[in-house]
């Protein structure tokens, strides 16, 4: 999945990233917006893995176990090029905001630099499917709100990357944050995605800083209803599953 020549490279693309903005937003909302991380040509190459099943470990269809409607998959290893790329890239990123939100929650676990020695992590405690997921909506699908959580080894962020255009591809289907604070009623999030667009965002929860010092909030994420079309996400999940 070679990116064509007059596209500027996924390294690139990071390199301009303000990593600081992004930061910023994850510690107020739980979640950060990253504009235009994948171009419309690699969206559509994406969205067409699809059909190709050989690629894919296993299918889920969300009605069967209650999730939503609609379906995805799990990609197997090895992962298609351009998904495994998006893995390494973003996880260094987000190392040192995963390392200090443990430790203001009271956590002992540490996050290596590197997502390969992560994953070794992972394999070693019995995690070793891969976790990243193409999803499929159609017309009256959505998806309940939920953690993507697969065994003892976590990290604590995630990205989702909408691969369709809304209001062309699609309708309806908004991305949805919730945040459980202690006693208090959720606070909802609705993301505004656009085709290429990426969410990061807490897998399960976040520190928050109170009068008495830091305190955890549960965070989960779903799909409103689509109304028309056919939506794809690729969901980038850095810790293996069981």
């Amino acid at each position: 999945m070679p990116t064509p020549p007059h596209l500027p490279s996924l390294t690139q693309r990071m390199i301009h990233l303000d990593g600081s903005a992004l930061e910023h937003s994850l510690e107020q909302d739980g979640s950060a917006l990253i504009r235009n991380l994948l171009p419309a040509t690699q969206c559509r190459m994406l969205s067409g893995l699809y059909a190709e099943s050989g690629l894919f470990r296993s299918r889920v269809i969300m009605a069967r176990h209650g999730f939503g409607r609609g379906e995805y998959q799990y990609f197997r290893y090895p992962l298609p090029d351009l998904i495994q790329q998006l893995r390494q890239a973003l996880y260094p990123m987000l190392v040192p905001l995963a390392n200090r939100w443990n430790e203001c929650m009271g956590l002992e676990g540490r996050y290596p630099d590197q997502h390969a020695d992560f994953i070794q992590r992972c394999h070693a405690a019995g995690q070793s499917r891969p976790t990243p997921l193409l999803l499929q909506y159609g017309p009256q699908d959505y998806n309940c709100l939920h953690q993507d959580l697969y065994g003892e080894q976590v990290f604590p962020l995630q990205v989702a990357i909408l691969l369709s255009e809304p209001g062309q591809d699609f309708t309806g289907g908004e991305f949805v944050l919730t945040e459980q604070r202690p006693r208090m009623q959720s606070r909802p999030q609705v993301i505004d995605l656009k085709q290429g667009d990426a969410v990061v965002f807490a897998v399960h929860q976040r520190p928050v800083k109170g009068v008495r010092g830091y305190y955890r909030v549960n965070m989960r994420h779903g799909v409103s209803r689509v109304h028309s079309g056919r939506r794809h996400t690729l969901g980038i999940i850095f810790h293996d599953a069981q």
